[in-house]
């Protein structure tokens, strides 16, 4: 049975995919100045840092959530679901190589995209629990900070943190890579935003549908092209910085 054809967007989803956009663009030129040493800060541990980066990756994956909300209360099908998927996990392959090139010791192996491709399946599995997505998202949470404990308590985990494990994010230790996005905890959040949105559209659909003022249009055409935005921001940013030293 062919697809059916595509529904009208959320521009207000897709404005609030916009906001992640741009405050991811304006971290990374700020991670870009210090690589190139024009300023100088620890993007590692300073929490001014760590924490506009979870805030970041939390809003992407929130939105992602939604998103698939959506899809699924539209009646979107398998072929298209993968479609878009298979453009996800290619993006992620790309990153991979690319950032094995600039950062060969600490290269991106299960980053942003990496992330996002596991945890779309995984959700659009789990669409149906219904409530149970809160309580579910919240265990997703909250389960890492059992991992040190648990480690030490059985001595017999550190499988766990090899690198073909670690994705899970059940780790005693962070692996060294420039992003590192494990589906625990951040499965949590696309969860909540799966949530979010099954409730929205059922309790408060014009919340979500509602238009835009023309000032946060531009935030919705940033959304629509998320994807496409995210893989070439960072090449461009990089080279003009290059040039300009």
């Amino acid at each position: 049975m062919p697809d059916r054809p595509a529904r009208p967007r959320f521009d207000r989803i897709d404005a609030l995919r916009g906001v992640a956009i741009v405050w991811m663009t304006v971290f990374h030129f700020c991670f870009d100045l210090n690589y190139f040493g024009w300023i100088r800060q620890n993007f590692l541990s300073d929490p001014f840092w760590t924490w506009q980066r979870t805030c970041i990756v939390s809003l992407f994956l929130f939105t992602a959530g939604l998103g698939q909300a959506v899809a699924v209360t539209q009646g979107q099908r398998w072929p298209r679901f993968w479609r878009r998927w298979a453009q996800v996990a290619g993006c992620a392959l790309l990153v991979t190589a690319g950032s094995a090139f600039m950062f060969p010791d600490s290269f991106i192996y299960f980053g942003v995209l990496h992330g996002i491709a596991v945890m779309l399946i995984i959700v659009r599995l789990t669409a149906g629990w219904g409530r149970w997505l809160w309580l579910a998202g919240a265990i997703a949470l909250l389960l890492p900070h059992a991992a040190v404990p648990t480690h030490a308590a059985l001595g017999n985990l550190a499988v766990l943190n090899e690198r073909w494990l670690n994705w899970i994010g059940f780790v005693s230790m962070k692996p060294l890579t420039q992003d590192y996005v494990p589906v625990l905890p951040w499965l949590g959040m696309m969860w909540w935003g799966m949530a979010a949105g099954r409730w929205l559209l059922r309790a408060h659909p014009q919340w979500v549908q509602g238009g835009l003022p023309r000032a946060a249009r531009p935030l919705a055409w940033l959304g629509v092209w998320s994807l496409s935005w995210y893989m070439l921001h960072q090449p461009i940013l990089m080279g003009l910085m290059r040039l300009a030293r």
